[in-house]
């Protein structure tokens, strides 16, 4: 049976991002897998979990999109990880006011600088910062431009974030307390929307598996979403029988009146079956993903 396609998973806490996408894989019989973006592990919500053909789908998925998360924070502490996971550096009383977290949610609006956390998988020096951080070294990490469009105080600790890939939580809880002259530390994090597809769609990793021990994969199939899920905005091509032949065995196919579309990104279709992604190059379409399921 077909194991290739999305999962839209709604991740627990406390388990990687890898070992959720490894228990979805075996459920759908899949030999390979990956998931577009990475939760921590104590992060819960929204993960994109590509099977098979679908993982040669992800470079396409739009990277830029906005990601939206809710998070809450302990204030008076301060964490070598930045989330309540990690060993205690330092701890105070200081607690901000309201109108002091406000005002500095409305200051983070916008582009500003954020350095990763030191527990982090950004490369420095060509390893991982988490591998260096749990080796002891001293390290510094650079910082990098994001976005953040939004910044909403709800109460007490929690928040909501609409802000740009690459952007860490974590960090941002950090620099929330830092602009409040106090210290916190992460203790939930659940993303909500990522790459265009919203929490409300995904499905929980016990029900899943529930339902696969119970039905097998019957069951679940109606969970596993068509490799080309998620790829709306890119234009269609429809071939047929000989050029889709052609195009699946990496061949190119002329076509002259395509010279306006030069070198951009189209979905390759025949009779309604997603075959992969092409582009076109001098009036020429040629393969840059070919898909066979």
């Amino acid at each position: 049976m077909n194991s290739s396609g999305f999962i839209l998973l709604d991740k627990p806490s406390g388990i990687s991002s890898r070992a959720a996408g490894g228990r979805i894989a075996r459920m759908f019989g899949a030999k390979t897998f990956g998931h577009v973006g990475t939760l921590d592990p104590m992060a819960s919500g929204l993960l994109v979990i590509a099977l098979g053909e679908a993982t040669k789908v992800i470079p396409y998925l739009d990277e830029t999109a906005t990601k939206e998360y809710e998070f809450s924070i302990q204030w008076g502490i301060r964490t070598d990880t930045d989330d309540i996971t990690g060993k205690i550096l330092e701890q105070n009383e200081n607690i901000p006011t309201e109108k002091q977290i406000h005002t500095v949610c409305e200051s983070l609006i916008g582009e500003i600088w954020q350095t990763p956390p030191s527990y982090s998988a950004v490369h420095v020096g060509g390893r991982r910062a988490y591998q260096l951080a749990r080796a002891g070294k001293s390290f510094e990490i650079p910082a990098r431009k994001i976005t953040i469009y939004d910044l909403k105080f709800i109460n007490n600790s929690k928040f909501i974030v609409r802000c740009s890939p690459g952007t860490y939580i974590r960090s941002l809880a950090r620099d929330i307390a830092a602009k409040c002259e106090t210290i916190a530390a992460c203790d939930s994090i659940r993303r909500t929307h990522t790459n265009g597809f919203d929490i409300k769609n995904a499905v929980r990793l016990d029900f899943l598996e529930n339902l696969f021990n119970n039905s097998g994969r019957a069951g679940i199939n109606n969970y596993l979403q068509p490799p080309d899920f998620g790829l709306g905005d890119i234009p269609v091509w429809n071939l047929n029988e000989t050029d889709a032949k052609l195009f699946q065995n990496g061949g190119f196919i002329r076509d002259a009146k395509r010279e306006t579309r030069n070198a951009k990104l189209l979905r390759v279709y025949h009779n309604d079956k997603f075959i992969g992604i092409g582009f076109i190059e001098d009036c020429i379409l040629k393969p840059n993903r070919v898909i066979n399921i």
